[in-house]
């Protein structure tokens, strides 16, 4: 173990894992939308929407992730889509995580008992109405924890961007290995790191499960 190497390049990885938590944390966030936005339409009273929904799901879900990166980084410039490194993982990421979460958001809707939904209707409640103030609320309170799995394994998958040139912690690790000829120490440092934004997201998590659940 060469502690005194750890010690010298430790600063540089600290600037790879703020590259690590912005490109998840904007993953995230666009994971969640199309998230929101596929659940929605594979609720839909609609057709149409829900062939879009489960084929948005079903093609994501049924090819690597990794694919989906080269598709979008190397392909794109074929058919006019240009997109930097970051870009590329930002887009890339968010669309496969969305797929799962659309799964995640959509089962926490269909477990609400029916009998509230049309109790909400009988009363008068529009269907939007009935969704706004009945279904989500209590919604809400199931699909917590899960969508919390799925982003500690969105930040976990955030290290695939390594492979097109992202300068996040495996990518790091991976370019001082060819400099030192340390493989275990770096990355035992990029996993150590990746630990601890893994469990500070997870303490975030259950902290607002704990207060869903109060209110």
């Amino acid at each position: 173990m060469d502690f005194d190497l750890m010690q010298r390049v430790f600063p540089f990885f600290l600037e790879a894992a703020w590259i690590t938590i912005i490109l998840s944390v904007l993953t995230a966030i666009l994971g969640l939308t199309c998230g929101i936005l596929g659940a929605a339409a594979r609720l839909s009273r609609f057709a149409l929407l829900r062939f879009v929904g489960a084929a948005y799901v079903s093609v994501i879900r049924g090819t690597p992730a990794l694919i989906q990166l080269f598709i979008l980084y190397f392909g794109g410039p074929q058919i006019g889509i240009q997109l930097d490194a970051f870009e590329a993982g930002v887009i890339g990421l968010g669309l496969n995580a969305g797929a799962y979460m659309t799964e995640t958001i959509r089962g926490a809707i269909i477990t609400i008992d029916k009998g509230q939904i049309e109790a909400a209707r009988t009363v008068g409640l529009s269907r939007l109405q009935t969704m706004r103030y009945v279904v989500l609320p209590q919604a809400m309170r199931l699909m917590i924890r899960p969508l919390g799995v799925n982003i500690n394994a969105l930040i976990k998958a955030t290290a695939l961007v390594a492979a097109i040139s992202v300068v996040e912690l495996t990518y790091t690790a991976q370019r001082y290995i060819g400099s030192t000829y340390k493989p275990f120490e770096m990355f035992l440092i990029a996993g150590i790191l990746y630990m601890i934004i893994i469990y500070v997201t997870g303490q975030a998590v259950a902290w607002l499960d704990r207060k869903a659940r109060i209110n």
